[in-house]
């Protein structure tokens, strides 16, 4: 973790200038008579027929409606308020999402009234993209707005940088790819390949994701996505004396057909490597924090059918979740910014090539794909400074 060269005594101190941190994350239905709602939510503006939204939401049906991505996060809550306890951080966690309740314009509703000012926010989404990023800092703008129309002050919100690369992310994926490779038949295990995936998006957000000087072909997206799976191949072939063959895969595309998104997707990788002759496949969803309903469908489900229609062995490894170590990360996260809000130097923990993450989105930072630009919050091009 940070060792920070700060005069403050205390964690507590060393958390200024912040007062809260808010967790803010995507939300999910909690039942079948959320699921329309929800994907209206998700798809506002769009024009999409309410019964196109009954057919998307059937992968919800199957699990009863229900999405355990809200469920997972009230895990995490739990593990960051317990990891701040014990190392003596007087910080309040609060909990948010841009979809389902509680909704994040409620919630930081009640952190102003709570007399908080200055407010870190950790999003569930670790890499470069629209959807991923700036998205979550449109919404942040749209929820202050709010507050400042009822005639509340809005308070300060700073999003904490990048964490893809953070040996708190990246070391309980490799504990999960040692894992399922236990999992699978001895007789093919040596010879297992590594599918790492991650949420497909149009080419051209990937394009333009990160920092403008990062543009070009798949952007910050794809950048960091390799970094991180070369990474946990790296370690695990450290690990089992095994060099495994791996490729960065892609999943749960929504878009219409005539637009271009990454590519492959893991179905059709499954097909590849089983024609290949690949004796067996860890499919690492590196993309996502927590095992949500694009990690049980469309892995778990979905490509795990594929798999058994191949006769290909399979195992999924693990997200990261609610891992104690992520917890510890996250303090890190708030600790390093805090100290370089106050003009203090910190170290600035990062595993691979690409070093440890902006602080502030420049100008330009993955820019919306369709439509006009809105504000955005915790950005250098944000309204509220």
């Amino acid at each position: 973790m940070s060792e920070l060269r700060d005069p403050a005594p205390g964690a507590a101190a060393a958390a200024a200038p912040y007062d809260a941190l808010l967790l803010l994350s995507f939300g999910g239905p909690e039942g079948p008579d959320d699921v329309v709602p929800f994907l209206e939510n998700v798809t506002r503006g769009r024009g999409i027929p309410k019964e196109r939204l009954k057919e998307v939401g059937q992968h919800y049906f199957l699990f009863g409606g229900v999405s355990p991505i809200n469920e997972q996060n009230r895990a995490l809550l739990d593990a960051l308020r317990k990891d701040f306890a014990d190392n003596s951080l007087d910080l309040p966690v609060y909990w948010g999402n841009r979809n389902w309740a509680p909704y994040l314009t409620d919630t930081l509703r009640e952190m102003t009234t709570d007399g908080h000012r200055r407010i870190a926010v950790l999003t569930t989404s670790a890499y470069a993209s629209y959807s991923g990023c700036r998205q979550y800092r449109e919404n942040l703008a749209e929820a202050l707005a709010t507050l400042e129309a009822e005639g509340l002050e809005a308070p300060r919100v700073d999003k904490l940088r990048h964490y893809f690369n953070h040996p708190g992310f990246v070391r309980p994926v490799i504990d999960g790819v040692l894992a399922s490779l236990a999992e699978l038949p001895e007789g093919v295990r040596a010879g297992a390949h590594l599918a790492f995936t991650t949420h497909s998006i149009p080419q051209a957000a990937a394009d333009t994701s990160g920092p403008v000087d990062e543009h070009g072909d798949g952007g910050a997206y794809v950048r960091e996505h390799l970094d991180v799976a070369q990474l946990v191949a790296d370690a695990v072939r450290e690990r089992t004396g095994v060099e495994r063959p791996w490729q960065l895969v892609y999943q749960s595309r929504s878009g219409a057909p005539h637009i271009p998104w990454l590519e492959p997707d893991i179905c059709d990788h499954l097909e590849t490597l089983h024609d290949a002759g690949a004796p067996a496949v860890v499919m690492v969803p590196i993309g996502f924090v927590s095992d949500h309903m694009e990690v049980l469908y469309d892995l778990d489900t979905e490509a795990t059918a594929k798999a058994a229609e191949l006769g290909l062995p399979v195992a999924r490894s693990a997200t990261v979740g609610a891992d104690p170590r992520f917890a510890a990360a996250v303090r890190d996260l708030v600790l390093e910014r805090a100290a370089s809000e106050r003009g203090l130097p910190a170290e600035r923990c990062a595993l691979g090539a690409l070093g440890p993450s902006h602080d502030l989105c420049a100008v330009g930072c993955c820019p919306a794909a369709r439509g006009a630009t809105k504000p955005a919050a915790a950005g250098a091009d944000s309204p509220y400074a």
